[in-house]
């Protein structure tokens, strides 16, 4: 009779369907237990910070509040643990400064880790911490990614910070109350391509080998949302065969998007090139409901003042280069702050709606 009993339950165990289902429900439940003690903690430790800032502190970091923060870390890591130490008190007091916003911090929690936060309220240029707080929030970043975005100077290399400071705001709060990506937040100048291994000489084929050889390495560095579609995309117009080097999509922006890889600096000529691809790709490819397709010409080098003349911007095309070789961050931060601050020195004194110096 037992024997019957589990001859009878036996097949319904072993039902591989009913195992993954279960499997799922405990997931899905571990996850989302997960997220709400995450949003719990997080928001305690903002309470925590800002009762801190607002009664004992009040603003100041005179001898005296040290002392009781100092105090206040003893008595609370008795009974709670080395979560409530004075090095942690002061972690919180300073999410409570740099996040003053409650609803803006209630908006994150439910992504962001009390980790991501405290690497995020060290950033000193409110801009760029509000900047990797929304991108980490949309493309769902680890702590570990979070910390490679921001050693690789993100931010500086993303086109958004060569605009000027009204209209970088004004794009996160798009991103922020829209989820909407543009452009502008998603590509990059220059592009850190180091994993390749390329040395000294190489041709543009190698270089597109290579890509290919670690496309999860570049789609990393492209940014989340890319979509290999196709290599050496053949083109006919008229009786000429062109050749699109890479062809992505990109699902937040719903584009196309064509790389075309340079060895050498840009030329002005390139630009005729992309834009015959970019109209092909137009007219022949764009599916309903997508936006018009997009290009990126990734060269060694390029002079900035030729790129502005040409007005790539009008014709959907991002000109930025590419690095084989990482430089050393004090040397990659020098070059990449010169850059904004050029771009946006030239903004003040270039009308982008008439093409002419005011």
């Amino acid at each position: 009779m037992i024997r019957k009993d589990k001859q009878e339950i036996g097949p319904a165990l072993n039902n591989s369907l009913l195992v993954d289902d279960i499997r799922q429900m405990i997931e899905a439940t571990r996850s989302a237990v997960a997220s709400t003690i995450n949003a719990g903690l997080t928001t305690l430790y903002w309470n925590i910070g800002k009762r801190i800032r607002e009664e004992i502190l009040k603003g100041e970091r005179g001898e005296y509040g040290q002392e009781i923060i100092a105090s206040l870390g003893q008595e609370l890591a008795k009974d709670f643990g080395k979560g409530f130490e004075e090095k942690n008190l002061r972690h919180m007091i300073r999410f409570a400064e740099t996040f003053p916003d409650e609803q803006i911090v209630y908006a994150l929690r439910r992504q962001l880790s009390w980790t991501h936060f405290r690497l995020l309220i060290y950033l000193d240029d409110p801009i760029k911490r509000e900047f990797y707080a929304e991108m980490c929030r949309i493309e769902r970043w680890s702590t570990r990614t979070l910390q490679e975005r921001i050693n690789s100077m993100l931010y500086e290399r993303t086109a958004i910070s060569r605009k000027p400071e009204e209209v970088i705001l004004h794009e996160l709060a798009t991103l922020r109350e829209q989820n909407l990506l543009t452009p502008e937040l998603v590509f990059r100048d220059p592009y850190v391509l180091d994993f390749l291994g390329l040395k000294d000489r190489y041709l543009e084929k190698d270089l597109e080998d290579a890509i290919l050889r670690e496309l999860e390495a570049f789609l990393l560095e492209l940014g989340a949302g890319f979509a290999f579609v196709a290599r050496q995309r053949r083109i006919q117009i008229d009786d000429d065969d062109f050749y699109i080097d890479l062809l992505f999509y990109h699902r937040s922006l719903h584009r196309l998007i064509a790389i075309d890889l340079k060895l050498g600096n840009f030329k002005a000529e390139y630009k005729g090139q992309m834009e015959l691809y970019l109209r092909w790709l137009d007219k022949h490819e764009r599916q309903p409901g997508e936006e018009s397709p997009l290009g990126i010409i990734l060269c060694a080098g390029k002079k900035q003042e030729q790129i502005e003349l040409l007005e790539l911007n009008r014709s959907g095309i991002h000109v930025a280069e590419y690095l084989t070789e990482l430089p050393p961050r004090e040397l990659l931060a020098e070059r990449l702050h010169r850059a904004i601050k050029t771009a946006r020195a030239r903004l003040e004194t270039y009308d982008t709606n008439t093409g002419v110096d005011k």
